[in-house]
């Protein structure tokens, strides 16, 4: 699937506040001049059938940028765009480097189709500065999230497709902003069920910002474009490429599965005697969470259990005691806790062997050294069917291309 994206008016590395590229009237960026590129773009993919989107313009920003005009041009653009290609499915993007789209809430979209009307919005680490590298991961994740969801997230629950069209970390690993702002984003994106793009596939740029052949670190390919970069960071996504739920995916009854982001596995388990462990969330359990707070595998009377701290998580059938019941703690909703039968609190936690165990709960007070992340766990809405009963391959993530100048392109495939 290729989804059309109208980046920049002139040609050059994106963006800034003043490059005269960011909102309407701006010095490159006529108004009419737009609206005439779109119609014209629209109609030459008009039956191309895996052009399946048109995202009208790429990170509005700048001095110029308001409310009114954004109102008055992205409905005259889309308009334009469904006018000269009424199977092609249009995609707003917000203010703010397209990071701000609350404006929504109280006054909606009007169109003269429906059915056809997405929104997308950019998410990174550097969105918020060195937040993660200065502040203690629980909260920064829980006031970014919460950022998220009042500035862009909310449209989940109006009924509206969101489309993360840009996210992306360091691939080097070394970036401690990128990488804990990624177990975060990966939970968030997990919960919501949210689709996305990834800048970038590139290793490097023939030429950019006068640099002749500089490396992509965000690249998924390396520098001579030859091989995968981090193949570890590709595993991992791929548990948010098929869709946990969504219109038309129904294969099992809702149920929970037991996400684990900064592995991008989930919790599973082989039989009553193995210990749990982690593994792809296409064999999950499907789980249920009680107003009890208890975790039970569905279709079983086995729920989740605390030992002591240091040891193997369990199954039982006794679901009544403190260590049978789970609460998500911390400012990002991220632990997994639980309280033994002498009222020690336990975080469920990961073992160096992917197993399952339970340890005092990490980073809940205010030291931004620590890292929790083998801790994070996210409760996700699931109705996808365990592998072996019905394998689902499809992909849904979409990689940003190179160019950042002028049209970009985003495309998908399915396997």
């Amino acid at each position: 699937m290729v989804i059309l994206d109208n980046h920049i008016s002139k040609p050059g590395w994106c963006c800034s506040n003043f490059d005269g590229n960011g909102f309407f009237g701006d010095l490159y960026f006529n108004p009419d001049v737009w609206i005439t590129g779109l119609t014209r773009m629209a109609t030459l993919f008009n039956g191309v059938t895996n052009v399946v989107g048109m995202s009208l313009r790429n990170e509005l920003r700048g001095p110029k940028q308001n409310v009114n005009d954004w109102y008055r041009y992205m409905q005259k653009g889309a308009e334009a765009v469904h006018s000269a290609n009424p199977d092609v499915l249009v995609i707003l993007s917000g203010l703010s480097y397209d990071k701000d789209l609350s404006f929504i809430q109280n006054r909606s979209v009007s169109l003269t189709f429906t059915g056809k009307l997405a929104f997308e919005a950019h998410w990174y680490g550097f969105s918020d500065g060195q937040a993660w590298v200065t502040g203690n991961p629980n909260q920064v994740c829980g006031r970014v999230a919460r950022e998220m969801m009042r500035t862009s997230g909310f449209l989940v629950d109006q009924g509206y497709p969101l489309f993360v069209s840009e996210f992306g970390v360091d691939l080097r690993g070394t970036n401690v902003n990128d990488n804990r702002y990624l177990n975060c984003f990966l939970g968030v994106a997990a919960e919501l069920d949210l689709d996305w793009a990834l800048w970038t596939m590139v290793g490097s740029y023939y030429l950019r910002e006068g640099v002749i052949g500089l490396n992509e670190y965000y690249g998924i390919l390396n520098w001579n474009w030859c091989e995968i970069r981090n193949s570890s960071f590709l595993e991992r996504i791929s548990a948010v490429q098929s869709p946990f739920r969504g219109p038309g995916f129904s294969e099992t009854k809702l149920h929970k599965v037991i996400f684990h982001p900064a592995t991008g596995l989930c919790v599973l388990r082989k039989s009553l005697i193995d210990p749990l462990r982690l593994g792809p969330c296409t064999d999950s359990e499907s789980w249920s969470y009680s107003s009890q707070k208890t975790l039970v595998v569905k279709g079983t009377y086995f729920c989740l259990q605390a030992d002591e701290p240091g040891t193997l998580a369990k199954l039982g059938i006794i679901c009544t005691d403190s260590n049978s019941k789970w609460e998500m703690i911390a400012d990002s909703k991220l632990h997994l806790s639980s309280k033994l039968r002498n009222g020690t609190s336990i975080c469920l936690d990961v073992d160096s062997n992917n197993n399952i165990v339970t340890n005092s709960c990490k980073c809940l007070n205010d030291d931004n050294n620590c890292d929790p992340g083998s801790q994070w766990f996210k409760l996700v809405d699931s109705t996808r069917s365990r592998s072996g009963e019905n394998a689902f391959l499809g992909l849904k993530a979409f990689i940003s291309e190179p160019n950042r100048q002028g049209l970009q392109v985003k495309h998908s495939k399915k396997v």
